[in-house]
């Protein structure tokens, strides 16, 4: 298997990609939005909501927290999460900026 090459794209290109990430597993949807819904810190009722397994769920937890758009606090023996919102505002603008880039000065087919 070939490797990704990320070097040989611009930082914003590998952000926005990175960002982009999020969104490629309906199950890391479904996490943020219940996360938003619940607008409250969440120790494991992930499992009830979502429908998944827990591994499946810590994996996709895992991958959330990497990409700094949730954090985790350890209460007793679980964690508790909540969406980091100056790394979600921060995804939103990077997003937003990539989005509407504008298609009508573009004259191609």
């Amino acid at each position: 298997m070939g490797l990704a090459k990320t070097e040989i794209f611009t930082d914003s290109q590998n952000e926005i990609a990175t960002f982009a990430k999020v969104f490629g597993h309906p199950a890391r949807v479904a996490i943020l939005q219940y996360l938003f819904e619940l607008n409250t810190c969440v120790c494991g009722d992930l499992v009830n909501e979502i429908g998944l397994a827990q591994p499946t769920i810590s994996q996709h937890l895992k991958e959330l927290k990497q990409l700094g758009l949730i954090k985790g606090t350890i209460e007793g023996t679980s964690v508790c999460y909540c969406i980091d919102t100056d790394n979600w505002a921060k995804m939103k603008r990077i997003m937003n900026a990539f989005l509407d880039q504008d298609l009508s000065k573009n004259d191609c087919c």
